[in-house]
């Protein structure tokens, strides 16, 4: 647990961890998982893009989804949403970078608008709690159903930010290997 809190050691930096080989090789092959799915079985693909703002996921992101052949009128235009993001605090690698230098990474991303400039959420001394983590994934899918009309929905996240997803929309418990795509059928009905 010490090391997580470091910022790094004399070899690299950990704030905002990018992506290892690992990582890069696991995002080509959801890409080519894609790219199958896409010619071959014929399934639909995204209307709508969404991403953890972590630089790990932006990578992960594009890795998956650029360069492949998708529609004109389904363009990939990943919007980067804050509370995407992994479980939050403590650890210095779920500390996310500035907006600027995410900009200028990542000039395909676009970013919902009240985006902040610094990390105005990760804290070094409370790491969320599953409880806190599900309220914000809660907060996060009413944004998204309350202002977006598309059917074919994908969200870049982490494996716990997954997992949380699925217990809000009351799925059953599903532990998400690394590098791997679950398709959930979500059914939203406006409540008045």
């Amino acid at each position: 647990r010490y090391w997580a809190k470091q910022d790094g050691d004399p070899i690299a930096n950990w704030v905002d961890a990018h992506l290892t080989d690992i990582g890069k090789q696991q995002a080509q092959a959801v890409h080519e998982f894609w790219k199958h799915q896409i010619a071959f079985a014929k399934s639909p693909v995204p209307e709508r893009y969404y991403t953890s703002p972590l630089y790990r996921c932006l990578h992960t992101a594009n890795l998956t989804f650029a360069n492949l052949d998708l529609p004109s009128t389904k363009p990939y235009k990943p919007l980067v949403k804050e509370f995407l993001r992994e479980v939050n605090g403590v650890h210095t690698c779920d500390k996310r970078s500035t907006k600027s230098s995410l900009v200028i990474a990542f000039p395909n991303m676009i970013f919902e608008p009240d985006f902040t400039e610094d990390d105005e959420l990760w804290s070094a001394t409370h790491r969320e709690t599953n409880d806190e983590l599900d309220a914000r994934m809660q907060k996060l899918l009413d944004d998204v159903f309350t202002n977006d009309e598309s059917t074919f929905i994908s969200f870049t996240a982490h494996s716990a930010a997954i997992s949380s997803l699925l217990r809000v929309l009351g799925h059953r418990e599903f532990r998400l290997p690394t590098g791997a795509v679950i398709p959930v059928l979500v059914k939203a009905e406006k409540v008045h």
